[in-house]
């Protein structure tokens, strides 16, 4: 079950302390996502499945000094209707692929010349 925790967090005008409380809040199991609201952006909401609102809001106190839980409710997930394109009456459009890349390698056979066998010099 989704829930969302919004924690009412004092910053003291500072902003290293909103990555300590990020930091902080996405280590705690089941933290799905993290988002800062309400006035002044002193409040933190977080969703989660199977989200510890207590171990939390404790965790953020020890990171930050003041962490004030002010509420915990249910989130539905929301049902996504799936559309297709013939219901739109979009139809795709299917490109020719071009081969791109590297050039085809080509093999040479070197036959070996007698004068160098031999020990003859080719240029003398």
């Amino acid at each position: 079950m989704k829930q969302k925790v919004v924690i009412k967090v004092s910053f003291n005008g500072e902003n290293k302390y909103r990555t300590k409380v990020m930091q902080a809040a996405v280590a705690v199991p089941g933290v799905e996502s993290i988002a800062f609201g309400g006035e002044d952006s002193d409040q933190i909401e977080v969703i989660g499945d199977g989200l510890d609102s207590v171990n939390l809001t404790s965790i953020l106190r020890k990171k930050v000094k003041f962490a004030q839980l002010l509420s915990v409710s249910s989130v539905e997930e929301k049902k996504e209707e799936k559309v297709t394109e013939l219901e739109l009456g979009v139809q795709s459009m299917v490109w020719p692929t071009y081969q791109t890349g590297v050039p085809p390698y080509y093999f040479h056979t070197v036959v070996p010349n007698d004068h160098y066998q031999n020990g003859a010099c080719s240029i003398m």
